[in-house]
């Protein structure tokens, strides 16, 4: 018995190793494959028609502002008064009737003066994976800039070119380290779970009717 419990407990530590090494891996080649792409600068970023803004909860859940939103919405604004876009979608979760991160930066860009019209709203961003995918096959975009985070803009460029497009990132302000810590170890994982998708042909949540931007 002690023999076949020692196995077992082998076992479990060779697939933890591996586990630990596969995440590693994960996330030096996403880094490695998309950082000729990013940016933290609006002049290194080609002009482009359309600009995906990934989206946020505007406040935190103890009520603080989100400095992760402020920085995105910031970015969003410098680039598209740079003249380097020309349309904004703004994509992210509105899973209930009072959480809606779409409308939420639609607001917080027209304050600053962006039109109306020239915002396209895309309520089904559930994942980065659903952004990315639906900016393509909805909103008929090939190439586009993505607005986040850097460490996000990794995944989702990544993500975007290994479905066909050409995609860019722009990089938002990052937020401070430590306040920005279970964010960060999160994306480990989130880096991970690509290579899942990817291998898997995992699509959107929600697919709809096509609305191109022309």
């Amino acid at each position: 018995m002690k023999k076949v419990i020692k196995n077992i407990f082998k076992i479990f530590l060779l697939l933890l190793a591996a586990g630990i090494i596969f995440i590693a891996w994960a996330n030096y080649s996403i880094k490695k494959e998309s950082s000729a792409f990013l940016s933290y600068l609006a002049t290194d970023v080609p002009e482009t028609k359309t600009a995906l803004l990934l989206g946020t909860g505007k406040t935190l859940s103890n009520g603080m502002p989100n400095a992760y939103f402020d920085n995105r919405i910031q970015a969003a604004i410098d680039l598209y008064k740079s003249g380097k876009v020309k349309y904004i979608i703004v994509s992210g979760d509105n899973s209930s009737k009072d959480y809606n991160e779409p409308e939420d930066m639609q607001l917080a860009l027209m304050k600053y003066g962006i039109p109306k019209d020239h915002i396209i709203m895309d309520h089904a961003g559930f994942r980065t994976l659903d952004s990315v995918i639906r900016a393509k096959d909805i909103f008929g975009q090939h190439k586009l800039v993505i607005i986040s985070q850097k460490f996000h803009n990794e995944r989702a460029v990544f993500l975007a070119r290994k479905n066909g497009m050409e995609a860019f990132g722009y990089n938002a302000a990052d937020v401070n380290k430590y306040a920005g810590l279970k964010t960060n170890l999160r994306e480990y994982l989130a880096k991970a779970k690509v290579y899942w998708d990817l291998v898997f042909g995992v699509e959107p949540k929600f697919g709809g009717e096509k609305i191109e931007i022309k």
